[in-house]
């Protein structure tokens, strides 16, 4: 979606969205990615299609959508680093990628992918029969074994009940080899409070294999099901913009992972890479010496 932020001197339009950062996070480390959306067939549109790629991300799978746009949303940061979103993205592209040209070769694709990666918010925007479909195709990348990586992102207002985004959730986990759920949005879905350990135990219990609970301040709670649960603490911070941050471990810890790293090495990866967005405004800051030494760090 297209980002507007309001708060700080670098104010203007940009992008952004869960999946999006986490991809572009994954390409800056040097990893083949494959973005699968859509987006309008307007300059704007054309102009995010090119940033992408320019970014390193293939994006022959964004599909266009004649008639629909990119969503928007607004973030306004206060003084803490805490933000708060409004959108406008009833009527996105985005919504309607399965019934767009191309989607069954994206799909096809996908599931010939070792790696796929999805959230709670990918889920959320679709219909319920393009839900069903790309629970699917993550089944059946898990069944031949590769993985899947899904992340809970909870946005009550994209749901009819909490209910229905519990119900997708858990199919949705089920399907995953790596969970990367926050305590925050755990709680919330699920409507009472939760600790990382119960929320751990759920994933794990619901048949995905490893699951990173981030918990902010505490840090995250790595569990597996043949190992003890291990808590990973972070070293605090002075936050100036708390977006993008977990999509950032998220990318973290899973390019770790991807080169055979163990969870607690790629646990401190994603923690250096979410320090880094903190300390910056926007959901993808763009590219600064401090990153190129963070990402030479992470090559040696």
């Amino acid at each position: 979606m297209l980002e507007y932020h309001s708060g700080g001197s670098s104010g203007g339009l940009r992008y952004g969205g869960d999946t999006l950062n986490t991809a572009i996070h994954l390409a800056r480390m040097g990893h083949d990615v494959a973005y699968v959306t859509a987006v309008g067939s307007d300059p704007i549109s054309d102009a995010l299609v090119a940033g992408w790629a320019a970014e390193g991300i293939d994006t022959r799978f964004v599909l266009r959508h004649p008639d629909r746009n990119p969503g928007i949303y607004a973030i306004h940061v206060d003084v803490t680093g805490e933000r708060s979103f409004l959108y406008w993205r009833d009527q996105s592209a985005a919504r309607e990628m399965f019934g767009q040209p191309g989607m069954a070769d994206a799909l096809a694709h996908t599931v010939k992918c070792d790696f796929i990666y999805y959230s709670l918010i990918t889920l959320a925007i679709l219909p319920e029969s393009a839900r069903l479909t790309l629970l699917e195709a993550a089944c059946a990348v898990r069944e031949a074994g590769g993985n899947v990586a899904y992340d809970s992102n909870f946005r009550m207002r994209l749901w009819p009940t909490r209910e229905a985004a519990w119900q997708s959730s858990q199919g949705a986990i089920a399907c995953a080899s790596i969970g990367l759920p926050t305590n925050s949005d755990e709680c919330e879905i699920a409507g009472t409070a939760l600790t990382e350990q119960e929320i751990a135990t759920n994933w794990l219990d619901q048949g995905c294999f490893e699951v990173v609970v981030k918990a902010g301040e505490r840090g995250c709670l790595l569990a597996r099901r043949d190992s003890e649960m291990q808590t990973i603490p972070v070293n605090r911070l002075i936050m100036v913009d708390a977006s993008g941050a977990g999509d950032a471990f998220n990318a973290g810890y899973l390019s770790a992972r991807i080169e055979g790293l163990d969870p607690e090495q790629a646990a401190a990866r994603g923690q250096r890479l979410a320090g880094w967005v903190i300390r910056r405004h926007g959901a993808v800051p763009p590219i600064d010496d401090d990153l190129r030494q963070l990402l030479a760090d992470f090559r040696a």
